[in-house]
């Protein structure tokens, strides 16, 4: 099995350069200090992050609060799974995918590198363990594997992903796989993510009960793996529930964060970051610019009549 292959590696590794022991290298993605997390909170300016790109949205009104290259074009790695889960949920809305139908793995599944639950040839899963491996997980199998049973290829999937992109009318967002693996002309904006993590979050809140998950077993049993909730953001940060992280060497560390206090929904993106303690730290600082200095009022209802409006030095004294 792939997983046992990958252990072994690792032994004979470990054996080659005992000097090494088992420290983690700096380079690992899912590397976390809460205190370097706090510093960096506290030491940091708003308005001077070290995120190539940022934006904060409030998701109900679609209003950007805050702005930084955030038309400019980057790899974006597995923020890219967000339009993948939107894809998956449209297709169960519309009763052409149910959360209990089995997902069989192919060879061309198995094979992704990355993030992985290690799915193996002729394995079958529900939609709902797979969906629960790409966002608790961000397991590029899964990924796959729900790409061929919802279109038959990947290749499909990913047409479909940028047909609904276009729909939404992200003119700047360009899909090559339903994973983020791939970087070359595989991109998007900072505003594209968050107008497409919005369309997730309001269609399918649904998604959140799965995105604020922070343990859980895959493949329960003697070969189960164990899914440790990657978004750290949900470990630390009042009100928050979700969305998705990203990184590959040419994206640099990304993070989707979402975040909920009473009825106000944040959304924030930061791309392109130097390590994951600050992609948390920023991510973190800026829904805190947002909840501190604006809210999330109802000046009127949609189901209310505004009888007159009142006109100062008009032609009448007040419109109907």
């Amino acid at each position: 099995m792939k997983k046992l292959f990958v252990i072994f590696l690792l032994i004979f590794g470990i054996l080659l350069f005992p000097v090494h022991g088992f420290a983690e290298p700096e380079t690992d993605p899912d590397s976390f200090d809460m205190a370097v997390v706090n510093d960096i909170m506290k030491n940091t300016d708003v308005f001077n992050l070290k995120a190539k790109a940022v934006i904060l949205m409030d998701a109900k009104t679609g209003m950007f609060l805050y702005e930084k290259n955030s038309e400019e074009r980057y790899p974006i790695a597995s923020i890219t799974k967000i339009m993948t889960s939107i894809i998956v949920m449209d297709h169960i809305k519309e009763g052409k995918l149910k959360y209990d139908d089995k997902v069989k793995v192919s060879e061309y599944a198995y094979s992704m590198g990355g993030s992985q639950v290690y799915l193996e040839p002729g394995e079958e899963f529900t939609v709902m363990e797979m969906m629960e491996a790409v966002e608790i997980h961000s397991a590029n199998d899964a990924a796959v594997a729900l790409a061929e049973k919802v279109a038959g290829s990947e290749a499909a999937f990913v047409l479909l992903m940028n047909n609904r992109a276009k729909a939404m009318g992200l003119k700047d967002t360009n899909f090559k796989d339903c994973t983020g693996l791939t970087d070359e002309g595989h991109y998007s904006t900072a505003k594209d993510i968050a107008l497409f993590s919005a369309e997730l979050v309001n269609k399918y809140p649904e998604i959140l009960d799965i995105t604020t998950i922070q343990y859980k077993e895959f493949r329960p049993g003697e070969d189960h793996i164990d899914m440790w909730n990657r978004n750290r953001l949900i470990w630390f940060y009042n009100g928050a529930n979700g969305l998705k992280t990203g990184f590959t060497t040419a994206a640099g560390y990304c993070l989707v964060g979402s975040a909920k206090r009473d009825d106000f929904q944040l959304i924030s993106v930061v791309l392109g970051e130097p390590n994951n303690n600050t992609r948390f730290a920023e991510t973190a600082k800026i829904l805190d610019y947002g909840f501190y200095n604006f809210e999330s009022i109802d000046i009127i209802k949609k189901s209310d009549t505004i009888k007159s409006i009142e006109v100062k030095k008009g032609v009448s004294d007040q419109v109907d």
